[in-house]
């Protein structure tokens, strides 16, 4: 796979707007050092232009916050591969729109802003967030491995200090038992030769039978010997070995430390501020980072950012329902092994069952109970209280 161009000259970077003009205009200010710039004016051509595109940087150039909400979710309920296409949200907005642009995008809804309407003094302002947006994205390129992916896979190194301290005992007893045993045939050999020379006639014929016997015997007992000397040998390295494991897994335990204090990741995805509260109330003090999103749009832009380990997806959502979303997720590859637990307000047999199609591997139904979500939530993550 080619790496992602994210430099001036080449790094795809789509307008979208209603009005011609102003997709000029940003295209005027931007022209001089973006050089693959392309524009989105017509509503119906949104998902296509989009998809032909796959822009790095998307900016939102509509006359007001609603028109650019409702492109943008439109775009995640009708494109196939919107969620797919890791990219950065810029929005112009106006004065009068200003402070609640910097909530949403507080909030994460979208990535930054432009005060553009009216123009400012400070026409570089847009080239610059450009450039921050094109930062970021690379960046993000760079690292498709999170902290937090590290730490999951790393948790599980716990038990193996454990277990092949364990195994090296059993080893270890399995080798007395081979020793024993093999002392134990030497005796009995021992007494059972005893006894044949016992019952030996004392005829000068047999004397030379007997010597021979002796002989015999003699080797069987080097072979003996020497299979006790080998066993000995064998559970010297057995007890070696079972104390050398502390100093060779030195290192799994300093990376264990350090995945303990990552903290795991839940995303909720709900647009019932409510629910939104009540989730928050029920995980307080416990050692996550508890994000939300009301959309799943806002799910694929918050994934790209945070990778969460966990996701509490609702069934109903504005934009596309929760189950349509869970099998977006699955379809991207980066995002395979997120946990994603379906919560929804009836447990109907075809949800469920749609449910587990798509992807998700558990379940809540609303109201939630704080117990049985940590329990639904330490099934897939370690849920601790923070100290």
């Amino acid at each position: 796979m080619l790496e992602a161009d994210f430099s001036a000259q080449n790094a795809p970077i789509l307008v979208a707007t209603e009005a011609v003009a102003d997709a000029e205009l940003v295209v005027t200010l931007l022209s001089d050092e973006f050089h693959n710039v392309r524009l989105s004016i017509k509503p119906e051509h949104a998902v296509s232009d989009f998809e032909a595109h796959r822009p790095a940087v998307l900016i939102l150039a509509f006359d007001t916050l609603e028109a650019a909400q409702q492109y943008y979710l439109g775009l995640y309920r009708l494109s196939k591969v919107a969620h797919a296409v890791p990219h950065r949200t810029l929005i112009l907005c106006s004065k009068n729109e200003l402070w609640r642009v910097y909530e949403l995008c507080k909030k994460e809804h979208f990535d930054d802003y432009v005060l553009f309407w009216p123009i400012t003094n400070d026409a570089p302002r847009l080239r610059m967030a450009v450039h921050h947006a094109l930062q970021r994205a690379k960046a993000a390129s760079l690292n498709p491995v999170t902290v937090s992916q590290l730490a999951v896979r790393a948790r599980p190194l716990a038990a193996l200090e454990p277990e092949l301290t364990q195994y090296v005992s059993q080893i270890g007893q399995h080798v007395d038992v081979a020793r024993l045993t093999v002392r134990q045939a030497e005796h009995a050999l021992n007494g059972a030769f005893d006894e044949l020379l016992k019952e030996v006639p004392a005829e000068a014929g047999s004397h030379l039978s007997s010597g021979l016997d002796r002989v015999k015997m003699d080797n069987m007992r080097k072979h003996f010997r020497s299979m006790v000397h080998a066993i000995e040998a064998l559970r010297g390295l057995a007890t070696d070995a079972g104390r050398s494991i502390g100093a060779r897994l030195a290192p799994v335990r300093a990376m264990l430390e350090l995945a303990g204090q990552v903290r795991p990741v839940v995303l909720m995805v709900d647009d019932d501020e409510f629910q939104q509260k009540l989730v928050a109330r029920a995980l307080a003090g416990q050692n996550i980072d508890l994000i939300f999103a009301s959309s799943a749009a806002e799910v694929m832009g918050l994934l790209w950012q945070h990778r969460p380990n966990v996701i509490l997806m609702d069934v109903g959502l504005p934009d596309v329902d929760g189950i349509e979303a869970t099998r977006r997720i699955r379809d991207i590859a980066n995002f395979s092994d997120i946990q994603i637990i379906m919560v929804t307000g009836h447990s109907e047999r075809n949800v469920v069952v749609e449910s587990l199609r798509a992807g998700a591997a558990d379940f809540l139904v609303k109201p939630l109970d704080r117990v049985k979500l940590l329990d639904k939530l330490h099934t897939f993550i370690p849920v601790t209280t923070s100290p």
